[in-house]
C-alpha cells in the first residue's frame, strides 16, 4: 500500500531519511557539510605590457600522489581560468590562512577587495601574497568530467608560510578554534618521541626530630605538585581557559566561481 501524506513518507522528508533527486542546488549545499580549506587557483596570461595576473576561488582541491608529487583543481567548464589554464598549462594554489577570508571574497566574485590582494611572483606564477602554502604546478593530465575538468598538475616547487587555515563549512568561512599541530617531518616539528622525559619528582622526607619535653614536634610538609618539565621543580600556574575565535562568516566561496583578474606587482 503507497503511504499516505502525513504517515511514514512525511516522517521520513522531515528526519532527513527521505531519498531526493541530486538536483544542482542539492549537491552544492549536501556537499557544503564537507569542511574543507579554502585556495585560491591563479595563472598568467601575456599581455602587450608584461604578464597578467588571473585568479579564482576554489575549494575543489585535493592531494593525488606524493611520488611524483602531484594535486588536482577541478575548473568549471565556464570558467574564464578553464581556457587559460589549458592553453597555458600551468597554475599556482594558495591555500589561505585564516585572516584572508576577504581575499577568498574577492576571487569568488563577490565584493571586490582590491585593498587585501596582493600578489607575489614565484616561477612564473602570481601567489596570493601570505598564504600559509605557494603550490607552482604544471598540468600533466586532463579529464573532462561533467561541467567541470579536472586538471592533475605536478608541483614544481612549493613554499610554507605558518599560521592557521581559513576553513570553509556549510557556505562561510571560519577559523578554527586553536593552531593545527605542526606536520610531522616539518623542520619546525618536534615528536613527543624525540625528547627525553623528564624524571618524575621524589619528595624527600624529613626524619622526623626526637621529641623534647614540652615542643611539639614539627611536622614535615607535604611535597608540592609540580608540572612536568618545569624547572627548578616551580608549581603548575592555574589553567588559562582558552578563547576560541568566534566564526568568520563571509559569503560562501563556492566551488569555481567567476574570478577576478588581479594586476601583476
Amino acid at each position: 500500500m503507497p503511504d499516505r501524506p502525513g504517515t511514514a513518507a512525511a516522517a521520513a522528508a522531515s528526519d532527513g531519511t527521505a531519498l531526493l533527486a541530486a538536483t544542482p542546488d542539492r549537491m552544492r549545499g549536501a556537499l557544503g557539510h564537507f569542511a574543507s580549506g579554502v585556495t585560491v587557483v591563479t595563472t598568467a596570461t601575456e599581455g602587450t605590457d608584461g604578464p597578467h595576473a588571473h585568479g579564482m576561488t576554489a575549494n575543489a582541491f585535493t592531494s593525488v600522489s606524493l611520488e611524483p608529487p602531484l594535486v588536482l583543481v577541478s575548473i568549471s567548464t565556464r570558467a574564464r581560468s578553464h581556457r587559460r589554464i589549458d592553453d597555458s598549462g600551468r597554475y599556482g594554489v594558495s591555500i589561505l590562512g585564516a585572516g584572508q577570508g576577504p581575499v577568498a571574497h574577492h576571487f569568488a566574485g563577490g565584493a571586490q577587495s582590491p585593498e587585501a590582494v596582493s600578489l607575489e611572483w614565484r616561477d612564473g606564477l602570481p601567489l596570493v601574497g601570505g598564504a600559509l602554502v605557494h603550490l607552482a604546478c604544471r598540468v600533466r593530465q586532463s579529464h573532462r568530467a561533467g561541467d567541470h575538468t579536472l586538471f592533475v598538475g605536478e608541483v614544481e616547487g612549493l613554499w610554507l608560510g605558518s599560521g592557521g587555515p581559513l576553513v570553509h563549512y556549510r557556505r562561510d568561512l571560519c577559523a578554527l578554534a586553536g593552531p593545527a599541530p605542526t606536520p610531522a617531518g616539518d623542520p619546525r616539528a618536534v615528536s613527543v618521541r624525540d625528547q627525553a622525559p623528564a624524571p618524575a619528582p621524589v619528595p624527600t622526607q624529613a626524619p622526623a626530630p626526637a621529641p623534647v619535653p614540652d615542643r611539639t614536634p614539627p611536622q614535615t610538609p607535604e611535597p608540592t605538585a609540580v608540572r612536568e618539565h618545569a624547572p627548578h621543580q616551580a608549581p603548575a600556574p592555574a589553567p588559562v581557559p582558552h578563547q576560541a575565535p568566534g566564526p568568520r562568516r563571509d559569503p560562501n566561496p563556492g566551488t569555481d566561481r567567476e574570478e577576478r583578474p588581479a594586476h601583476a606587482r
